[in-house]
């Protein structure tokens, strides 16, 4: 492995750089850092490790990789990791692929999003609930954030994401005949309980503070909420998805 001590080294500012969604997009490239990421079979550009990294057992792991290797001081580690305890282990990846010609009839779409811990959460419980397809509008946080690949806990690399501007993103939903369920605090509103699907159905959450753009309320084909029982304002956007999108699970299961 190789050695850095030097915060001028290029490859440290180059890594450094990927902090910012800017210099992201330009390298397709992303940083994920803790041991989970060991346990994925997605293989990294590159490892970057602690100097006093010493569990043997991940260092086996490391090995399975045929990427890049870094060992770097701990002033260097300490410029590029985002943790205050971290684990002492950076991976860097390229950009997961994505495709709109793969789009399933089930799929979820995201307007205007932005918390990353939020959309980590909402990447994870969409993988968990058996949907592969994110359609996030432009404006929407990146979801190679680092808090984002953290909160999603691997299954960002299970999805299929895709950032679209917002009248592109609803030509594509009308075109391909997609059944909208639009989040939303409306008078014709109906409770996600009572919500019918199609063959395909593409439901939209919106942002935390301002909810659904009016563009997709004009286009909704059904209005859903979570009723609210107790003295709770609302549920974040997170929270909301996993409900709505393990009921769309049940009554796709329920139609077999």
């Amino acid at each position: 492995m190789e050695y850095i001590n030097s915060l001028e080294n290029n490859t440290v500012k180059k890594i450094k750089k990927l902090k910012q969604r800017k210099y992201r997009e330009i390298e397709k490239k992303f940083l994920a850092e803790g041991r989970k990421f060991l346990d994925f079979d997605y293989e990294p550009e590159l490892i970057i490790l602690k100097e006093d990294y010493n569990n043997e057992e991940e260092l086996k792991k490391i090995e399975k990789f045929e990427c890049r290797k870094l060992i770097v001081s701990e002033k260097v580690f300490n410029e590029l990791t985002s943790q205050e305890n971290s684990q002492g282990v950076i991976l860097v990846y390229s950009y997961c692929p994505s495709d709109l010609e793969k789009i399933e009839n089930n799929i979820l779409v995201l307007d205007k999003v932005q918390d990353p811990g939020n959309l980590g959460t909402i990447i994870r419980v969409a993988d968990a609930a058996g949907f592969k397809d994110i359609l996030l509008t432009k404006g929407s946080v990146d979801c190679y954030n680092e808090k984002c690949v953290r909160s999603s806990m691997g299954s960002i690399f299970n999805m299929n994401i895709i950032y679209l501007e917002t009248e592109e993103l609803l030509n594509f939903l009308v075109e391909k005949k997609y059944k909208l369920q639009v989040t939303a605090l409306e008078k014709k509103s109906i409770a996600y309980t009572q919500m019918t699907l199609e063959e395909k159905n593409a439901v939209i959450f919106g942002s935390e503070g301002n909810g659904v753009s009016k563009e997709f309320l004009e286009c909704a084909d059904e209005t859903i909420i979570i009723p609210i029982y107790g003295s709770a304002e609302s549920l974040n956007v997170a929270m909301a998805s996993g409900i709505i999108l393990y009921k769309i699970r049940e009554l796709m299961e329920n139609k077999r």
